[in-house]
């Protein structure tokens, strides 16, 4: 350590260049500058944020203000660590916290009118980071000295260096080295090149000004200086050197995580911030969900790609905005287009770009990365419209236009912001942990989680759960119904799938079908008050659920995860479960403060619904996706064990698709938020089922094919269908004949339902 008098030299010598632009008389000794204590660096404790992860340990988001992922420096790569000594501070583990060399060449040069050259070591960027300000003044300038002794005193070199790297703002809300090379690249700090190394390294000394996203020429320049620096100190050789200055340096496209689990990880922030405040956020717990990265991927894409394919089969809408470009094709257009692109967010999927030329043979545009690309052919197809030479003026694709884009392997192709919205939630069978969820199509337009939120008409996909009360009733699979128009006293009279056969036919064809008129007339006999009490055994709210035959139609409300709910009582043989989303949350240090019960044997105090119910309507579902409207799925998946029922709404407002392998039950559905058609000829089977079978595909890639249930006690195989036993020798309902409107006056009109009211 120095002796006091070297000390004071030092500190004069610090001061000098700053009495030339002074205004005030710089203190004379250290006892007259009132010093702030340095227990915030000797007892360091790092804000760190509210961090999200999956079941299988991938980080899905982190929640405050600061973006830090603390790092011993044990376990913070040598590189980096000689990197930021080389650039900041070559001379750290020698000088006790200032650096008489590093300051005399900086008095120098200001004295001598050069070129003003930074003089603060690690340690006094640290004092004035987190113990001062950093408006520049003569008194500043003192008590970061004095103060720097005093650290470099209490505290040892590496542990002085490990704060450094972890506290030290890098951008971007980055703070620290680990949580910067996630946010500029994507990555954790052992898996970055000598050419990312240095780019981060040279980010401390002005992180706006070399900030890679804002501005990524300046940034690169600055990692030139870098790399020169670590092979000047001798930290890369020459052949080090060459490759880091060739390497293409690719920044982590906005947006982009390890998995794109937005709305699950909105859920489980607003329960750790109901249970423990909003400390959580800078405490640094961690919450780890029940979803597995791979399927969540898996569900994530085939969500978008579905609803991109819906999209795409209507009009094109023209481009987002139209702007102003320079004339010429100079760095100015180029500077131009990235201002106008930082007004307009960009996805890692689809593209922001504003177009340079355009014709009907092809379309040049600049991405929001700087990157240029040219559409032609195929990519042009959907937007020509408005390629053509007296396009309407929302749709003309010209110079200044701003559009989307997405890749389709090499070639890009025009695209837009879709209108309509999609869910998709997916349960383990057994114990209800959610293992994949979409709340919706993009979170950051839309946080709006349409899974446990958005209550919807169900559609088709309640058929099963009320042949489930139909079948308490004596009506089995076998048991034959008029397959006629329905017509109510009232004149209401509901469409169908297909042509009503003018016969009865059976209701496991029925189902298969998706038969409107067996379901009236089923219902009709079941009763509605107890179908709709059967329905709250699968966790539907009964008080949602209509009082009338359009119950039959699936008119009620449901949510996406009620159904999954649902289906997954059907497929683990009648048991209730209660879907799970965070599995455990722990503190900063890995202390478990909330841990959910582990899955346990199911019990018949859990039952819903008999075994044998389950077994017969399963036997129907797995009818309908090999030979039904669903009978795509077994033929996509190429398997057998796969059950489910499509849903379409009325003027197809909403579409679903409700099905599961035995251990696996996945619901999708589609529509709008204000609630309009999908379109004409769109259907559960052509948008939810495909979005379906792209997920499951994914999530059952490594499941084997179930074998055929068993039937369970209490049913038999009766002319090649199931039959309750006791139901063998007679007892079952044989045919249910047309009933007419006699016994349903149709849906409640206006004018009932002002009645109602003034009653």
């Amino acid at each position: 350590m120095l002796p006091t008098l070297q000390r004071r030299a030092v500190l004069a010598l610090a001061l000098l260049p700053a009495a030339f632009v002074a205004t005030t008389p710089a203190p004379a000794t250290a006892g007259m500058v009132d010093l702030p204590p340095i227990d915030r660096i000797v007892h360091y404790q790092p804000k760190l944020p509210l961090q999200v992860f999956t079941s299988d340990g991938v980080e899905i988001a982190q929640f405050g203000t600061e973006r830090r992922e603390y790092v011993p420096l044990a376990k913070t790569p040598k590189l980096l660590q000689d990197a930021v000594l080389a650039v900041e501070d070559a001379r750290f583990r020698e000088h006790s916290g200032v650096d008489p060399k590093g300051m005399a060449r900086a008095a120098l040069a200001m004295l001598t009118g050069g070129r003003k050259q930074g003089a603060s070591t690690i340690t006094q960027q640290l004092v004035r980071t987190m113990l001062l300000t950093r408006e520049f003044s003569v008194e500043r300038k003192a008590k970061e000295i004095m103060l720097a002794f005093q650290v470099e005193e209490a505290l040892s070199k590496d542990r002085i260096l490990e704060i450094y790297l972890n506290e030290i703002f890098l951008g971007q809300r980055a703070y620290g080295f680990s949580a910067a090379a996630r946010t500029y690249f994507g990555k954790r700090m052992e898996q970055l090149s000598i050419a990312e190394t240095a780019l981060l390294a040279g980010l401390p000394q002005n992180p706006y000004y070399a900030n890679p996203v804002a501005n990524f020429e300046r940034a690169v320049k600055r990692q030139r200086l870098v790399l020169q620096r670590m092979h000047t100190v001798g930290v890369i050789n020459d052949a080090q050197l060459a490759a880091a200055r060739a390497e293409q340096l690719v920044l982590r496209t906005p947006g982009q995580t390890g998995v794109d689990a937005a709305h699950v990880a909105e859920m489980a922030r607003l329960a750790v911030v109901e249970r423990f405040g909003t400390e959580a956020y800078s405490s640094g717990i961690k919450v780890y969900t029940s979803v597995i990265a791979d399927e969540q991927r898996a569900a994530h894409a085939a969500v978008q790609r579905g609803v991109l394919a819906q999209d795409r089969r209507n009009p094109w809408r023209g481009p987002e905005a139209q702007e102003n470009l320079p004339a010429g094709d100079g760095a100015e257009t180029e500077r131009t287009a990235a201002e106008i692109l930082k007004e307009h967010r960009d996805d890692d999927l689809l593209r922001t770009a504003v177009v340079l030329t355009a014709s009907a043979q092809a379309v040049e545009a600049q991405l929001a990365t700087g990157e240029r690309v040219r559409l032609t052919g195929e990519g042009l197809r959907w937007a020509q419209a408005g390629l053509k030479p007296k396009a309407p003026a929302a749709l003309k694709v010209q110079r200044g236009s701003v559009l989307r884009l997405v890749k389709n392997g090499k070639d890009w192709a025009i695209s837009q912001w879709p209108e309509a919205e999609a869910a998709l939630v997916s349960l383990d069978t057994q114990s209800g942990r959610v293992r994949a969820l979409v709340g919706g199509f993009d979170f950051g337009r839309q946080p709006f989680n349409h899974v446990t939120q958005s209550w919807r008409q169900p559609g088709s996909i309640i058929k099963p759960l009320l042949y489930s009360a139909a079948l308490e009733a004596r009506v089995m699979p076998a048991t034959r119904v008029d397959d006629l128009p329905f017509t109510a006293s009232n004149g209401w009279s509901p469409g169908s799938s297909g042509t009503p056969s003018g016969e009865p036919i059976t209701v496991r064809e029925a189902l298969a079908r998706s038969n409107n008129f067996v379901s009236l007339r089923v219902l009709q006999h079941t009763g509605t008050q107890p179908a709709r009490d059967w329905l709250g055994r699968f966790g539907l709210d009964v008080g949602r659920q209509p009082d009338n035959l359009t119950l039959a139609l699936g008119t009620g409300l449901v949510t996406p995860l009620q159904m999954a709910r649902a289906y997954a009582t059907l497929a683990n043989g009648g048991w209730k479960v209660s879907p799970v989303v965070v599995e455990k949350i722990t503190d900063a240090q890995g202390k478990v403060l909330f841990q959910a019960p582990a899955p346990a044997p199911l019990t018949e105090e859990q039952r819903a619904i008999p075994a044998r119910n389950a077994f017969v309507i399963n036997s129907l579902l797995n009818d309908v996706t090999r030979v039904g409207t669903a009978a795509r799925a077994q033929l996509a998946l190429k398997r057998s064990d796969l059950y489910g029922k499509t849903g379409t709404t009325n003027e197809v407002f909403d579409a679903w698709f409700a099905g599961f392998q035995p251990g696996l039950v996945t619901v999708v559905w589609l529509g709008h938020d204000k609630p309009r058609s999908l379109g004409d000829h769109e259907s559960g089977a052509r948008l939810a089922l495909p979005i379906w079978i792209d997920h499951m595909t994914a999530a059952l890639k490594t499941a084997p094919v179930a074998a055929a249930p068993e039937a369970p006690p209490g049913v038999i195989r009766v002319d090649d269908d199931w039959l309750y036993s006791e139901w063998a020798q007679g007892g079952a309902v044989a045919t249910i004949r047309d009933e007419g409107g006699s016994q349903y006056a149709g849906p409640p009109t206006l004018l009932d339902s002002l009645k109602e009211l003034l009653e």
